[in-house]
């Protein structure tokens, strides 16, 4: 049975009753509105609760465990497969919590995935016509599925991302294959460091979490896209207790919620052909000193090939200072290196990567489930231009290396009028054009005499780089 009382969450005669966690309608596809998508359609309708494991410290770093409950409802028109392992029919549900501050989200924290098994019939997110119970079993349609914080926690049913394909939902019959035992308190659960929790450490905080179902059933109808939901947390200070507040935000992802707290952020999807999603978000802040900081976050929805580099276009002669990167960390044995992204400014453009595909095929990828952090400052203001993501994983032939999105990069510096090649530097090669043109018009005419002269050159000598 997946039934019990939780913070928020009562059953009453067989239906689940949630109070504060459904801000969206049900019944719609990928937050668009309108009639129940074609096909079977899994979306995190509410997460209800939460249990503290307690922490563990290694090297001096206080880590801690939680698990979030995720109540599971299929507002498609077909019935949802949800069978118990080894059968692969069921659903596998990644959490993640977040931090925003001082207008950047980061992603702190990262739980292996719960393997679902059985579903019940019950009614949050709408009528729900029942499929039956027990197992083997069918999530039935507008029907929804409670999983307590507690199932969610239970190390057993917890699986390494490593083995799924968030795009097609595919993954072994047999999970875990090679994968070290869980260690006490804190393995496979979403684990975050407890420093990441101090509102003293990081003043002015707001803390969320997500929950996402991935199903091969939901891929196969093209209906996941809209299968991430949020909620808001706060953590006591002492205990570091967290409280869920605030309503559950179905088919809403981290980065939507990253808009919620910085109106100021844009973001944009990115679909990749044949594979997942990735979402771009992006703002600039004017640091007031002549500088402004560019802000960037991707995250990979479902993509399996997931993301090697981002890449920001800049102008010649443009200074960028202050280049910044944050990931999360995998944990319990989960096989990919968490090296940093390296970052360069070369070629016109400033470009973090990881490891290649060739070689590692564990490198410390933009998987799915997962946000990535980018920024820094430039002495430019923003125009627009293409951000571009390479991917790690090879696709087909014909398939694409990279994709790319419209976001605010760095403008290009003002060009000087004495800077007649437009190099940003005043020297040898533009007095050349200068006495080139002596005694003319046009280029040269530094001063718009309408004639080429010595003011001129004394205004280009002035300027001298």
């Amino acid at each position: 049975m997946k039934i019990s009382l939780t913070l928020g969450g009562l059953l009453l005669g067989g239906v689940a009753i949630f109070l504060g966690q459904v801000d969206a309608t049900a019944g719609t596809s990928k937050g668009e509105g309108g009639t129940a998508s074609v096909g079977a359609d899994v979306i995190v309708g509410a997460i209800p609760d939460v249990t503290s494991y307690g922490a563990v410290t290694v090297g001096g770093v206080v880590t801690r465990a939680y698990a979030f409950g995720t109540t599971s409802c299929n507002i498609g028109t077909a019935q949802l497969n949800w069978n118990a392992a080894p059968n692969v029919n069921h659903p596998f549900i990644p959490m993640g919590m977040f931090r925003v501050k001082a207008g950047r989200i980061e992603q702190i924290g990262m739980s292996w995935g719960k393997h679902g098994f059985c579903a019940l019939q019950q009614n949050l997110c709408g009528t729900c016509t029942p499929a039956g119970s027990g197992c083997p079993s069918l999530l039935g349609v507008g029907c929804s599925d409670p999983y307590t914080s507690s199932l969610n926690g239970s190390v057993g049913d917890l699986g390494t991302r490593a083995e799924v394909n968030g795009a097609t939902g595919a993954f072994p019959s047999t999970f875990n294959v090679g994968m070290p035992s869980a260690t006490a308190t804190i393995g496979r659960r979403l684990q975050v460091a407890q420093n990441d929790l101090s509102t003293t450490l990081h003043p002015g905080s707001v803390y969320l979490v997500e929950g996402q179902y991935i199903h091969p059933q939901d891929a196969l109808a093209l209906n996941d896209n809209n299968n991430a939901s949020w909620r808001a947390v706060t953590f006591n200070q002492t205990s570091w207790a967290p409280t869920l507040s605030g309503a559950t935000s179905q088919q809403k992802t981290a980065m939507e919620a990253w808009r919620v707290y910085n109106p100021a952020v844009t973001t944009s999807n990115i679909d990749i052909i044949n594979d997942g999603r990735m979402i771009v978000g992006f703002y600039v802040r004017d640091n007031g000193d002549g500088t402004y900081r560019y802000e960037y976050a991707v995250q990979n929805m479902n993509s399996h090939r997931a993301g090697q580099s981002f890449s920001v276009p800049v102008p010649a002669g443009v200074t960028v200072t202050n280049i910044g990167f944050h990931d999360v960390n995998y944990h319990s044995g989960d096989p990919t290196v968490g090296t940093d992204w390296a970052s360069s400014v070369s070629g016109g453009a400033i470009t973090w990567s990881a490891q290649t595909y060739a070689q590692n095929v564990n490198a410390n990828a933009l998987k799915f489930a997962t946000l990535y952090n980018f920024w820094f400052d430039s002495n430019t203001a923003p125009t627009q231009a293409n951000a571009t993501i390479g991917l790690f994983r090879p696709g087909a032939a014909g398939e694409p290396t990279s994709v790319s999105t419209l976001v605010k990069t760095p403008g290009p510096l003002p060009v000087a009028p004495a800077d007649l090649n437009g190099d940003f530097v005043v020297d040898g090669a533009d007095l050349s054009i200068l006495l080139n043109n002596w005694g003319g018009t046009g280029l040269g005419d530094i001063d718009a005499s309408g004639s080429v002269d010595a003011a001129d050159l004394a205004a280009m000598l002035n300027a001298w780089s």
